[in-house]
């Protein structure tokens, strides 16, 4: 560790304090459980279509961590949290069935959530166009995959195995170095710097607790790309930086990050080691105003609900048109091309519809915790707090399925990357049409009422 570090820390743990909970009678149990999944052998990192070799050794490791909850009448829902650029359909769903078989556990009591952070491995089904690797590259994502996927399994039956009596409380913090990176310029919509556009800076925070008032988990979000270095060393990125000092702040407590509604944000300065470290104490220090604030206990009972929504795409290429992409000078056009003219000539046809999970978890006082699938734009954030009220409304992006952008109808009108050049990377014929936004918000809304 070094010494910048060293005093990033102790100054973190002068911040925080933990207000024990009262002994007694508790309606809610909790366990948790960790493992590390950083890749055994460099590997191909992904996040960034410029890179053009595997990684060399690691910064920090990187971690899946899962915590369990139930209530008094026994449901139970389990957050799991990942260091990863990810988690597409097919992957959380092998989780999710294997977790169900072995443990009862319903697929909308498990909650899967990504750090997106863009120092982590490649993972198979998700961004695979982007890159155009050797069999031998290949095969390595394929076994990381698979001993990714065989971990989250593991601290779903680990976390639900060391259920205990637990307190839960909830608060709020606040973080400012997420920017606007939609910046608008005589040529259209670039990404850069708008420090006026919109951005959410909210960092929700959920405090677990043994009966004894003893630490047993921390939980926190922030809405903004965990994009602040773009290196060749395995690391968590700011998310990694912040989780780690809150940890080191409180031995004993398991630190797990979400990442929000952040898809059209930047931290801000970025580059550089020092920003990530700088980044993360910020977070930090948010997490401790949390915490010192004004918190409100979690009870039971909880509901967890899941479903899928058929969100349109926009009419579809041609096989004349794909066939004329797939001779494009953009390598990522071309792969793209190809791409869709197997589908196209598998299929019959190019899928003018995405199958988009939306969860949401609610418990009493109308608290309620909404995962989006997607890279998610800050829109909708701040529209279902709106709505739904901003003190007992949580928003996660980057759940359950990592497979695209979902801008929203402002940014769809704008266009710019988020609307319209990602869908390039994902393999989507894109963009999206014009309603996505309301299906959305309509089915959360649907998921919300129905507690």
């Amino acid at each position: 560790m070094t010494r910048r570090t060293m005093c990033m820390v102790c100054l973190v743990v002068c911040w925080f304090q933990f207000s024990p909970a009262s002994e007694g009678a508790t309606d809610m149990k909790a366990g948790t459980a960790k493992a590390v999944i950083t890749p055994q052998t460099d590997i191909w990192m992904s996040g960034y279509a410029s890179r053009n070799h595997p990684s060399e050794g690691k910064f920090q490791d990187l971690y899946a961590k899962a915590l369990a909850l139930e209530d008094a009448n026994g449901t139970r829902a389990v957050l799991v949290t990942v260091d990863l650029i990810g988690l597409p359909n097919a992957l959380s769903e092998r989780v999710a069935q294997r977790a169900e078989k072995e443990t009862g556990l319903s697929r909308s009591a498990l909650l899967l959530s990504a750090s997106h952070t863009h120092s982590g491995p490649v993972i198979r089904d998700n961004l695979e166009t982007m890159y155009n690797l050797s069999p031998e590259q290949w095969k390595r994502v394929t076994e990381n995959t698979q001993f990714l996927e065989d971990q989250l399994v593991g601290i779903v039956k680990q976390a639900i195995g060391s259920l205990q009596p637990a307190c839960v409380y909830r608060g709020n913090g606040k973080a400012g170095f997420a920017m606007n990176r939609r910046q608008y310029t005589l040529k259209g919509i670039v990404i850069g710097q708008n420090p006026i556009g919109p951005t959410d800076q909210d960092v929700p925070t959920l405090k677990v607790t043994d009966a004894k008032g003893n630490p047993l988990a921390i939980v926190f979000g922030y809405a903004c790309h965990n994009t602040t270095l773009s290196f060749y060393q395995i690391c968590g990125d700011y998310a990694g930086y912040a989780q780690e000092y809150v940890e080191l702040a409180y031995p004993g407590a398991m630190a797990m990050f979400f990442i929000g509604c952040g898809a059209d944000a930047n931290p801000a300065p970025r580059g550089e080691l020092k920003h990530a470290q700088q980044h993360g104490m910020e977070l930090s220090r948010a997490v401790s105003q949390a915490l010192a604030g004004s918190m409100q206990e979690v009870k039971g009972p909880i509901r967890t609900s899941f479903s899928r929504i058929d969100l349109p795409l926009a009419t579809p290429p041609t096989k004349e048109q794909l066939e004329k992409q797939a001779q494009s000078d953009n390598q990522y056009i071309q792969r793209r091309a190809q791409y869709l003219l197997s589908i196209l000539s598998k299929n019959g046809k190019i899928p003018d519809t995405y199958s988009y999970p939306v969860q949401v978890w609610s418990m009493a006082d109308g608290f309620n915790i909404i995962a989006l699938a997607g890279e998610v734009v800050v829109d909708y954030s701040l529209r279902l707090k709106h709505e739904l009220g901003a003190d007992r409304t949580w928003v996660m992006g980057y759940t359950n399925d990592v497979f695209a952008y979902i801008p929203s109808l402002r940014i769809l009108r704008e266009g710019g990357y988020e609307a319209e050049d990602s869908m390039i990377y994902y393999a989507l014929p894109g963009p999206w049409a014009p309603p996505v936004e309301e299906m959305i918000i309509q089915e959360v809304h649907k998921r919300v009422a129905a507690r």
